[in-house]
């Protein structure tokens, strides 16, 4: 047995010891854990559906994100991708990818997509540490376990943002960059990150941001009817982290998105 198939079980067994209720049956033929069978898919919204696309996760690193998010980021203004990387290690409490020792936190990636989020948070991790990638997508999901491993141990789950497959308080850290404004019910998925970090935890958010313009409420709320993607109020997600127990909550705003962090205190 080669080393890389011995490294992929110790990470695959140690994404198990998370699980709530681990199946009885490992399905990781497509090189990630399947816990979404066809009964447990939520019924895909028009911006969902492109995501679960073909095309979009061979595009969506190089092409697709880079021109998308930085535009709403402010572009040429805003913080480029690896800012935005950058910015999510040090608001989770990571290293640096220079630093020779770096914490060994297990850390979650909600909606990781095709896993750049997933790798670069990786690069903040020790050897010791482990950095699971959850989405509901299969496309995205192949994409992120062709690429290379980082330095950190990575594993990949598809599994349902909004009902996380995992116990109360096992991770150190959880990430969500450019998901929740998609999500059907946005609050119960940050219960569900809230649930499963351990007082201390940190969580880290990138998410849209409605601007403070004139019939900008009502021009949102209709893109969210057609499209299923939500432009949150400009104090909304730390509202939502601020009730859910989260101290020391800061945000960042840029045109059309906001990041947010907070440490949970429970």
């Amino acid at each position: 047995m080669s080393a890389t198939t011995v490294g992929r079980l110790g990470v695959r067994e140690r994404i198990e010891g998370l699980l709530a209720s681990p199946p009885v049956v490992v399905d990781d033929s497509a090189g990630y854990l399947d816990l979404l069978g066809p009964a447990d898919e939520p019924k895909p919204t028009v911006a969902q559906r492109f995501m679960q696309s073909s095309l979009l996760p061979q595009v969506y690193e190089r092409l697709w994100r880079p021109i998308a998010f930085d535009l709403a980021k402010g572009w040429p203004l805003g913080p480029d991708t690896a800012e935005e990387n950058a910015l999510a290690r040090r608001w989770l409490g990571l290293g640096r990818p220079d630093e020779p020792r770096k914490p060994d936190s297990v850390v979650l990636d909600v909606a990781c997509g095709p896993g750049n989020v997933t790798r670069a948070l990786a690069e903040g991790v020790g050897p010791g540490g482990l950095v699971v990638g959850l989405d509901a997508s299969a496309t995205m999901l192949a994409q992120a376990v062709g690429d290379p491993d980082a330095a950190a141990p990575i594993g990949y789950v598809r599994g349902n943002a909004v009902g996380l497959p995992f116990q109360d308080g096992v991770f150190d850290a959880v990430c969500c960059f450019g998901g929740l404004y998609l999500f059907d019910d946005p609050w119960a998925a940050l219960d569900g990150m809230t649930r499963v970090l351990r007082p201390g935890g940190r969580l880290a958010i990138l998410t849209s941001r409605r601007p403070g313009l004139p019939l900008a409420d009502t021009a949102g709320a209709v893109a969210g009817r057609l499209t299923g993607i939500r432009l949150f109020g400009d104090r909304e997600i730390v509202h939502a982290l601020e009730e859910r127990g989260f101290r020391h909550v800061k945000r960042r705003r840029m045109p059309l998105m906001q990041f947010a962090a907070g440490v949970l205190d429970r």
